[in-house]
């Protein structure tokens, strides 16, 4: 069965970089679009970015600026490119993509990744 697992996560420094990978197994022919969330402990989980079917991209206020999405179908892997991280940042960050399989268009959903941000 067809799945998206992401990697990429850590621990980094306030200022920092870290770029989140969200790539498919086999089975998945394109990735049309692809949505970002995060979400912080005792927090709700909220969308950081996404980059839909024409390409347009959007960002949360919070992240603009920072942060950019990017699909790379070659690799059949969305990516979340994070740069300047700050303490706030720190969440679990899940991705969810609309891809096409055998059977048409899915909807998955990565397991979710642990960013923290600290000194």
């Amino acid at each position: 069965q067809e799945q998206f697992v992401e990697s990429g996560g850590g621990l980094v420094s306030p200022g920092g970089s870290l770029r989140l990978s969200c790539a498919a197994s086999s089975g998945v022919f394109n990735i049309y679009a692809a949505t970002w969330y995060r979400q912080a402990p005792q927090g709700q989980r909220e969308l950081v970015g996404e980059i839909s079917l024409d390409g347009t991209t959007t960002y949360a206020e919070s992240v603009k600026g920072r942060f950019t999405v990017s699909i790379h179908n070659a690799e059949s892997t969305v990516y979340l490119q994070m740069t300047n991280l700050r303490p706030e940042d720190t969440a679990i960050y899940s991705c969810n993509v609309l891809a096409q399989n055998s059977a048409g268009l899915m909807n998955y959903w990565g397991q979710g990744t642990q960013v923290t941000v600290s000194a």
